[in-house]
């Protein structure tokens, strides 16, 4: 694993032992950030589901201004809070240690972009979704990693799902908050 561009392009980033996390390999990250790249400068980001990190240590790299962590395995925010620090972006990072459900019931933040790469199959995004677009701004984008086969649903809220993206297994839904449309 690695930072594709910006900042931190080509720092390897630490991944944990074992099948407890699925990184995102490097082809899709790349559409993911192709998707939004637009969007990133100067943007909020929550890596909801954050495993080691690296989806939301890309976007910081990018241009981000911050990014929340937020992940229940303590393992995996060891990883992160390390992945943070040798990518020197300390200032720039929150980590957080909560059920997602949980945290997102509770947090009083607005985020620009949402990434969410949850545990597959175990219906995350469908709950997690109607509690997240409530903290999305007016130019909110919402980027979820899954299962190919899950169909997500075509509104959220403000949030309208723009697209759709197959890279294999891998499936990628977008949203974009419909008030930036108007």
């Amino acid at each position: 694993m690695r930072v594709i561009t910006g900042t931190a392009r080509g720092r390897k980033l630490a991944a944990l032992e074992g099948d407890s996390v699925r990184p995102t390999s490097d082809m899709v990250k790349e559409a993911i950030f192709s998707i939004i790249q637009f969007d990133i400068e100067g943007a909020m980001v929550l890596d909801l589901f954050s495993g080691t990190g690296q989806l939301g240590i890309e976007a910081v790299s990018r241009g981000a201004k911050e990014c929340r962590f937020v992940d229940q395995s303590a393992e995996s925010l060891k990883c992160t809070r390390e992945n943070i620090a040798a990518c020197g972006f300390g200032g720039k990072c929150t980590v957080t240690q909560a059920n997602a459900i949980d945290f997102l019931r509770q947090v009083r933040l607005t985020f620009d972009i949402a990434l969410l790469d949850p545990p597959y199959n175990k219906g995350l995004i469908p709950e997690a979704l109607p509690l997240l677009e409530v903290h999305m701004s007016d130019r909110g984008i919402i980027v979820c990693e899954h299962e190919k086969e899950l169909v997500l649903p075509e509104t959220v809220g403000r949030m309208t799902r723009t697209k759709v993206y197959r890279y294999g297994k891998i499936g990628v839904t977008v949203y974009r908050n419909s008030i930036e449309e108007e």
